[in-house]
């Protein structure tokens, strides 16, 4: 019997100790399991790459053209045609085409830059309607050409990847033909160049078809002031009052762009 007490004591010894060990064991592991976790994880975590961004920094030349209408007030010492503020007014129709060059810059989405362009124009229009339906306090038709122009102007945009939203304005230039006919005395033809500085503002889209070349399409608006035609002393060279002519001008374009540098550039 004291043999049985000895071996049941020895049993329950080596249990203990297993009991032991084994709850050893599993507290190492617990503390080990976090470590090893945030160990493995470093390591098996790879960066995700996201599609690239298209870049628009970089010099551009290109070619452009559209068309749309002119706006001329004539005023002289007649006065305004009653509550209108023109003597005589009347529209040109037309279309333009040139070519540009400009750079841009660009600071996470927001794009800015300068550029300048010229242009051949087959803007012109006249009153001779309005006239001969004697709507207006002259007896002359008179006539506008705007035969070419050029622009300096900033621009400024939002980008979002290859699409940009921008707009434009700055300084233009135009230099005009004139033709003022007078057929009611018989007193002919008077035709004269006036060059004007004036302003031009817009907008529009532009989208970059592979990474050099852009396509786009915007609207710009123009307005060149006013040129004035003087006495010779008191009248002008065909017997009319001296007189003044406002003009400006609501263009559509198409345009195409070639591009330099500004690299696609992979985002994570």
């Amino acid at each position: 019997m004291g043999r049985q007490m000895f071996t049941g004591t020895i049993r329950q010894g080596i249990t203990m100790k297993r009991i032991l060990f084994t709850t050893v064991s599993l507290g190492v592991l617990g503390l080990v399991s976090p470590a090893l976790g945030a160990d493995l994880s470093s390591y098996t975590k790879a960066p995700v790459v996201a599609a690239p961004s298209y870049d628009w920094s970089g010099f551009y030349v290109g070619v452009f053209g559209g068309g749309g209408l002119g706006n001329h007030n004539v005023n002289n010492a007649n006065g305004p045609a009653g509550f209108a503020n023109f003597t005589a007014n009347y529209e040109s129709k037309g279309g333009l085409a040139g070519g540009e060059a400009g750079y841009n810059w660009q600071s996470g989405s927001i794009v800015f830059g300068v550029e300048g362009d010229g242009f051949w124009s087959s803007f012109k229009g006249d009153d001779a309607a309005q006239v001969a339906a004697g709507a207006f306090a002259v007896t002359a038709i008179d006539a506008t050409k705007l035969r070419s122009g050029a622009t300096l102007r900033a621009r400024g945009g939002f980008a979002v990847d290859r699409l940009l939203l921008f707009f434009t304005g700055g300084w233009a230039y135009g230099d005009f033909l004139h033709t003022d006919t007078d057929i009611a005395n018989g007193l002919g033809i008077d035709q004269f160049a006036a060059h004007r500085s004036g302003l031009a503002a817009g907008g529009g889209i532009a989208y970059a078809i592979t990474d050099n070349l852009i396509g786009k399409v915007e609207y710009r608006y123009y307005d060149f002031g006013r040129f004035v035609r003087p006495g010779l002393p008191v009248l002008t060279a065909n017997g009319q009052l001296p007189y003044t002519v406002d003009s400006t001008y609501s263009v559509v374009t198409v345009g195409l762009d070639f591009k330099w540098g500004g690299p696609v550039v992979a985002k994570y």
